[in-house]
């Protein structure tokens, strides 16, 4: 499955736009730098029709080494950022799931009518 990368957003920005990519890099850079920032000084980040971003906290919780059965260790808290997706965000992409569930059934149905006629 193909990754949409950083470079990936920056060529199809400058395309779309007529912006130099050196330009547009130095743009989404300092956007994905801002937010950075923005988390880790605990300050939410809300991208409208996006999503949010939240830094948390982590509960400690007991750990255990599958190598080494009987013995468990403490996994400290630490901070983490949570991820709630916009509106719209959400809905394109139950559609998605939709269609991926549907080729799905369409693809067993496929493979149980081939099986069947032998």
């Amino acid at each position: 499955m193909a990754k949409l990368t950083k470079r990936d957003i920056v060529v199809s920005i400058s395309n779309q736009t007529g912006m130099v990519q050196h330009q547009v890099f130095d743009v989404v850079q300092r956007a994905l730098d801002k937010i950075t920032d923005s988390l880790a000084n605990n300050i939410p980040v809300e991208l409208r029709n996006f999503g949010v971003f939240q830094p948390r906290l982590t509960k400690p919780r007991i750990g255990r080494n599958p190598n080494q059965p009987g013995s468990s260790f403490v996994i400290p808290s630490r901070a983490t950022v949570k991820f709630k997706p916009g509106k719209i965000m959400r809905q394109r992409v139950e559609k998605l799931s939709r269609e991926l569930k549907e080729a799905e059934e369409r693809q067993a149905k496929t493979a149980a009518a081939g099986q069947g006629g032998g």
